[in-house]
């Protein structure tokens, strides 16, 4: 049976077909200067500037404390040259060096304040949420009036977060940490979408961001544990005395490795996609061919419709989860 009878495999043909073509035309050709590697990381990392693209940056601002100069603000545009490219003598002592900041005197000691790409892309993202849920409010405010524009968009899903996860998980007592679900899948959901924009920071794919928010609901949850949780987890019931001993410190582990699953996995997740993506633009700086660029905007276009899916998913995974700690540690014992 010939693959051209039907109009998809004909499309694949030719996908392999371009694809095989634009690889061997390359293939011989001197290695470019490009650096994929390079270009994703400069991406993915924090910077001290907001590169929106290449050769046109807005400058943050540092701010530094140290005990020689003691209180220091100034534009990271102080740091480089005309061309954006850093000054080796530095300013004020210090130095832009593959992105980090870097004091010229190697023993001075400082403390790094400064509004990076991704503190800015916090400041953004709390402020649309503030401005947003205002909105909400001020509809919910209005008595005997059927939702309506903003409203409507986030009241289903203000619904499912407090029926289908928070009081579902967490029982009774929902409504102490029905603020607080909601603040952390709102956070989350917009961190993840706002990241998927040209030029956008990666917010919630930076480490530090995922595991402040997996700090506070450890700490919500071990803080609000009632005696059945911390008994079952120090003098397990039910079970042989040499038995708790040995799940003791089975039990310690689990309660530390709850925010490190938390934080492993949303960071991991939102991560690898913006990876996935970067890589696909890449090849056409790679490949140099018009057909490899087109067939690389093709998979960016699917994979951000995928994205902005594993963005949803990714917020009510680690609210579920978070609920469900909570739960663990309230309910009544049995």
């Amino acid at each position: 049976m010939s693959i051209f009878k039907y109009p998809k495999s004909l499309l694949i043909f030719f996908l392999i077909f371009f694809c095989c073509y634009t690889t061997s035309l390359f293939a011989d050709k001197k290695e470019d200067s490009f650096d994929m590697g390079g270009m994703i990381m400069h991406h993915i990392l924090d910077d001290y500037q907001y590169e929106i693209v290449h050769g046109l940056a807005i400058p943050l601002p540092i701010i530094i404390y140290s005990e020689e100069k003691g209180l220091m603000i100034f534009s990271s545009s102080k740091l480089f040259d005309d061309n954006h490219v850093p000054l080796e003598k530095g300013y004020n002592g210090f130095k832009y060096y593959h992105g980090k900041l870097k004091p010229v005197e190697i023993d001075a000691s400082f403390v790094d304040l400064s509004i990076t790409k991704n503190v800015f892309f916090l400041i953004l993202t709390s402020s649309l949420m503030i401005i947003v849920f205002i909105l909400v409010a001020r509809g919910y405010s209005k008595k005997n009036q059927a939702p309506k524009g903003i409203q409507a968009l986030f009241e289903p899903i203000i619904i499912l977060i407090r029926d289908d996860v928070v009081k579902k998980n967490i029982g009774s007592n929902y409504e102490r940490y029905l603020p607080y679900m909601l603040t952390l899948f709102f956070f989350i959901l917009f961190g993840n979408i706002l990241g998927l924009l040209p030029a956008a920071a990666n917010l919630t794919g930076n480490i530090a961001v995922t595991l402040t928010l997996a700090v506070f609901t450890f700490l919500l949850t071990n803080f609000s544990g009632n005696k059945h949780y911390w008994k079952h987890i120090f003098w397990t019931p039910g079970i042989p005395l040499p038995m708790r001993i040995l799940i003791l410190p089975i039990e310690i582990i689990g309660v530390l490795t709850k925010p490190i699953s938390l934080t492993i996995r949303l960071f991991a997740a939102i991560t690898a996609g913006h990876i996935v993506i970067l890589s696909f633009i890449g090849f056409t700086f790679i490949f140099q061919s018009y057909f490899v660029g087109i067939f690389s905007a093709m998979f960016v276009v699917g994979l951000n419709l995928v994205e902005l899916l594993v963005a949803a998913i990714q917020a009510y995974v680690f609210t579920l989860f978070s609920s469900i700690y909570i739960g663990m540690a309230t309910e009544d014992g049995h």
